[in-house]
Formats: C-alpha cells, structure tokens, sequence
C-alpha cells in the first residue's frame, strides 16, 4: 500500500466532551474541525457518535482540548492512549494511573469509567511519556471548573509538564480577578508560566467568536510565512546555510527557512535540527537524549524559532501544493491583475 504524504495539517485536536445536562457524562475525541465536530455530536449536523446521540444528555460542551498534532495518525494515537489508560502502551507500566479491576468476558480487561478528574490526570501523564512529551502540543480549556480541576492536579502531580508547553484558557466570560491570578501564581507547573487569557467580557455583545470556534482551521495564520518561504525558494534566494555557513545548492536536499517574518534564513534541515537540539531549550533533559527538537534561536536574526512552525512551512512547501494555491490565490490574482495592466 502506498503511503500518502501529507503537508502538517493546520489544525488536529483532541477533545474532552461533557453533557451540559449531566457533568458526569464524559467523551473523548479526536477532530481536525472542532466547531463542526460539536455540531454533530449535538445532532445539528450529520455525524457524530452513538454514545453521545441521547437526547437527554445534550447539548454537549468542549471543555478542553490538546492540539498541535502533526497527523491525523498522530491524533489518533493519543486519543487511544487517553480512552484506554490501563492498556496503553505508551504508558510506562511503572507510571499508570488508572487500572483496570474487572474484566470482560473474553478474559480482557474491561476500560475502567472515566471522570473527569481521571481524564485530567492521564492529559497531564501523556504530556510528560517519552512518547508524546516533547511533541508540539498545546492545551487549551473552554471551562472554569475544568481549567480549576486540572490547577488542582498539577499542584499535586510528582513531575511537572515542561516549561515550553503553552497551556491557554479561553472563557468567553470576565478575565481573572487580581486576587486569582495571584493566586494561580503560586505553583510552579508550567500550566502557570504559560497560560494565555484570551477571554470576552460580553459575548453575546461583541459577537467576537471565542473557545473552539476562535481556533484556526486553516493556515491563514502563516500566510506571510509561507508566501516568504515560496519566494526564497522559488527564485533560488537561499545563500548559504545560517547554521554551517556552506553554501546551499537549490534543488538539493532539504531546506528549512526562519520562521521571522524580517528573517530569510535558510539551513539544511539537519543543521538546523542539531543547532536547535543543542540551544538550551529549559526541557530539564539532556539533548543527547532527544531527536524532535522545540525551539531555539534563529543564528541569523536571533529571534526566536519553534521546531513545529519550521516543519509546518517545510512540509506545506514540498507536499501541500493544493493547499498552498488555495491559501494564496487572492495574493497570486492580484499579482495577476496588476502584470496585466502593466501589459
């Protein structure tokens, strides 16, 4: 069978789903569309699932999601390790939170019931297994009593999350107190450091879309990005490498550009992968032990790179053809328009 491959998709969540009617009533998910996703399992679209089709549990609300897959195989892998638990291979059997205690009557383990307090609890081991830790994820929680539950768990979680995963709230409702934001002060997870506040004071007021239908579906937030690494490589404008100094040979090999807008950039992918392995990275581990980098400096314009946005451009230009037409063609028609004219 031959393996397709596909550009890093611009959005692929996995969701914590809870009925409005009954808290207790819990689902796990995975979507590329999370707006469209709800509609179905609310029944206002085609779709959904049969364990979220009973109408005395809906609506249902997305409650938090983790996004930043680089496939839909890679979403999917971690939606089954959060669905089962105690049978997750990647899970450290050392490690494993929840155990099953019952068993089916094939003699195989029957999935123990989830609560919410258990869904955060294993969010928050999955984040932290060699399998998943150093993968460019973020968290997100639509929810104050879900974003207070996974506060409480990391205050008394043994390990911390590491200090680059960004971890954002987003309530449609008043921002935090001073006296609350000084008190979620006081831990040291990196829940703390890096949440975003992103949060409507009337939304029915200002119409200004927030939770998950805020989220970026598409690629238009790396437009420039894009649109910067076409034209670089396109007219062969790459130079030399910024991290090796040697020169590169358009055509050849591949090639990663800068992620700053001002910053033109361009190293061997390898280069770049070793240079970003080697910065100082505040990960707490060694990065002789690591392969998937996160983030570092751009030795050109010194600012700062994310590994994740590097691949998604990377990967757009060599497999996303469709996808990039489709995200500039207003760019292209107008670059059209005004050749024309010329003419």
């Amino acid at each position: 069978m031959a393996i397709q491959s596909k550009p890093v998709p611009a959005l692929y969540t996995v969701y914590i789903l809870r009925s409005t009617v009954r808290h207790a009533s819990l689902y796990i998910g995975s979507t590329p569309h999370p707006p469209r996703r709800l509609s179905q399992h609310n029944g206002l679209a085609r779709g959904g699932a049969a364990r979220t089709s009973r109408p005395s549990l809906r609506p249902w609300e997305m409650v938090g999601l983790v996004s930043g897959f680089p496939s839909m195989v890679a979403a999917l892998k971690f939606e089954w390790a959060l669905t089962n638990p105690h049978l997750s291979v990647h899970i450290p059997s050392d490690s494993r939170l929840t155990i099953s205690t019952q068993r089916k009557a094939n003699g195989q383990p029957r999935r123990p019931s989830k609560s919410l307090s258990s869904i955060l609890s294993n969010v928050h081991l999955l984040l932290r297994v060699p399998s998943f830790a150093r993968w460019p994820l973020k968290l997100h929680f639509f929810a104050p009593d879900v974003y207070a539950a996974w506060k409480k768990w990391c205050a008394t979680a043994k390990e911390d999350l590491r200090p680059t995963l960004p971890v954002v709230t987003d309530f449609g409702t008043k921002p935090l107190s001073d006296t609350e934001n000084a008190a979620d002060s006081g831990s040291t997870t990196a829940s703390d450091s890096e949440v975003e506040m992103t949060q409507p004071e009337d939304q029915e007021a200002t119409a200004t879309p927030w939770g998950i239908h805020a989220l970026p579906l598409d690629y238009e937030p790396i437009k420039e990005y894009v649109a910067k690494g076409q034209a670089v490589f396109e007219f062969e404008q790459e130079g030399d490498c910024v991290v090796c100094q040697q020169p590169i040979t358009s055509g050849e090999g591949i090639h990663a550009i800068c992620s700053n807008n001002t910053c033109e950039g361009v190293g061997h992918l390898s280069c770049w992968s070793r240079h970003l392995l080697t910065a100082s990275e505040g990960t707490g581990t060694s990065s002789s032990d690591n392969i998937i980098p996160i983030q570092g400096e751009c030795p050109k314009c010194h600012g700062e790179v994310k590994w994740s946005d590097m691949m998604k451009e990377l990967t757009l230009r060599l497999r996303g053809r469709k996808e990039v037409e489709k995200l500039l063609k207003t760019k292209r028609r107008k670059g059209a328009v005004a050749a024309k004219t010329r003419v």
